[in-house]
């Protein structure tokens, strides 16, 4: 994976766009998970979908590496 990744003239860096995929996951499954109604049983949902992100990015990032 590279380091450092042009886009449109800026170098950001090469987990970037990690970065936004994990995002438009996440926002699946928060929709999905919201229209099944598991937040209802979640002690404190904003906790959860930050730790939900935290584990999609870190293992979309774990499996890039190799």
């Amino acid at each position: 994976m590279p380091r450092e990744i042009a886009f449109a003239g800026v170098l950001v860096p090469g987990l970037f766009p990690v970065f936004v995929v994990s995002l438009l996951l996440m926002w699946l499954l928060d929709t999905l998970l919201g229209h099944s109604g598991v937040y209802r049983h979640v002690w404190h949902p904003p906790l959860f979908r930050l730790a939900l992100f935290g584990g999609l990015f870190g293992l979309a990032g774990l499996l890039l590496l190799h």
